[in-house]
């Protein structure tokens, strides 16, 4: 079962993800519950449906979601293989029980009634960290996801075109039935936010930046970086394409402070340098995170 991550039962490792689980369920329906449910925002997803049904019909968010997420997880453990192990189950069980739990509870009124744009960016905000947490364990949401997987299979379509053709769909089907065109920007909005804010949990907020620099000073630069920065640099062979010279290029990776001192540094040793500075969402290794650290975390 090469998909499935399994630790031993009560283990360190296994109270650990566990325990993300179960925050992580209580933070996707508190944002559903309190921001997103109460405005009919539908950020696409099972819930997004189960949203839709509830307005139209007054059933449980919850209870629906459950009705979905049941069945596709049962057909994608068919369609797909042992994908979705006893983490994602739990997961989708606590989230509908807590959502419904909340709902009942609190009487799913909204914390912000008379604003759903700013309800938007909270609920997406809060559910992208629950999401992130469950990523974080190893464990996945299901629903849609499980059903764009199915499509994938039977397509051959890239996955993320088919999780944005359904999530679209669902936020699609909110519109008509609402029959109100603000729901696609607010949902939307929630959609964005909850992906930059899962990114933010899995990868963190440190942005490195990765530098290749061409320049007749390469000796000079890379003293400089190895000396003042502490930071190690790669020489790389290279061909210039016009006229077949050879080039050394310096591939460093730099913190965003760093990047910026080099780049006067540059601009003062050797103006003509060519320089191309990139965003790195993750850097493992000497000197940043160690892989094993991040592994284990």
């Amino acid at each position: 079962m090469p998909f499935l991550v399994k630790y031993p039962a009560f283990s360190k490792s296994w109270l650990h993800a566990y325990g993300l689980i179960f925050v992580g369920a209580i933070l996707i329906a508190a944002g559903y519950v309190f921001f997103i449910t109460p405005h009919k925002i539908v950020p696409g997803g099972v819930y997004g449906i189960s949203i839709v049904i509830h307005h139209s019909f007054g059933t449980p968010v919850g209870l629906i979601a459950l009705f979905f997420n049941i069945p596709l997880t049962l057909i994608g453990l068919k369609v797909l293989g042992p994908r979705f192990g006893a983490k994602t189950i739990t997961g989708f069980l606590l989230t509908s029980g807590f959502m419904d739990g909340m709902s009942w509870f609190f009487g799913g009124e909204a914390l912000i009634p008379d604003d759903p744009l700013l309800s938007a960016i909270y609920g997406g905000a809060i559910i992208g960290v629950g999401v992130g947490l469950f990523f974080k364990a190893k464990a996945t949401c299901g629903g849609t996801d499980v059903m764009a997987m199915m499509l994938g299979k039977w397509t051959g379509r890239p996955l993320g075109q088919l999780m944005m053709l359904v999530d679209s769909s669902i936020v699609l089907l909110g519109t008509i039935a609402f029959s109100d065109w603000s729901i696609p920007l607010y949902s939307l909005i929630a959609i964005f936010v909850m992906g930059k804010t899962i990114d933010a949990v899995l990868e963190g907020f440190h942005v490195a930046k990765v530098a290749f620099i061409i320049s007749e000073h390469h000796a000079v630069l890379c003293q400089k970086i190895t000396r003042d920065y502490k930071r190690g640099a790669t020489l790389i062979e290279a061909t210039g394409l016009f006229n077949g010279s050879d080039r050394k290029v310096i591939f460093v990776v730099l913190n965003r402070r760093e990047i910026t001192l080099l780049k006067e540094f540059i601009r003062d040793v050797d103006p003509k340098a060519f320089m191309v500075s990139l965003n790195a969402s993750e850097i493992l290794g000497r000197g940043f995170r160690s892989l094993k650290e991040k592994l284990e975390k």
